[in-house]
């Protein structure tokens, strides 16, 4: 159950976040105080927050739908959200400059949301 909890929690945030992302990028750059002063950087925040975003939670949608693939959607979120909230932190902790509600709220999610997803794959299987 925990497991399909993540993986639909998961599904939803990303997919949504993604495609608001990917349609209007100066939302995250905003948010993270990132200024776009060029295409090129309109195109990057659009594929990073906006396709890769929508990319991982339309697999964790996949996912949650198949049991076949809960396991390797789980995975999947512990080592690519897991990565986020490990760099996130360690950049958190050596930083002397002040950070916003956005850092706090990401590592929040991203940490709870990869201790949960471990928590979920590691769980023994009933015998």
């Amino acid at each position: 159950m925990l497991s399909k909890i993540i993986l639909w929690v998961t599904a939803v945030v990303f997919l949504g976040y993604g495609l608001v992302c990917f349609f209007d990028p100066q939302i995250p750059a905003t948010y993270s105080g990132v200024v776009l002063g060029s295409a090129d950087s309109r195109i990057e925040t659009a594929a990073m927050y906006g396709g890769f975003q929508a990319g991982l939670g339309l697999f964790c949608l996949i996912a949650a739908l198949r049991a076949e693939y809960s396991r390797v959607g789980l995975l999947v979120i512990i080592c690519t959200i897991g990565g986020l909230a490990i760099t996130r932190g360690i950049s958190f902790a050596l930083t002397s400059d002040p950070v916003t509600s956005y850092t706090y709220g990401a590592l929040g999610f991203e940490a709870l949301t990869a201790i949960l997803a471990a928590i979920a794959f590691f769980k023994p299987k009933p015998e």
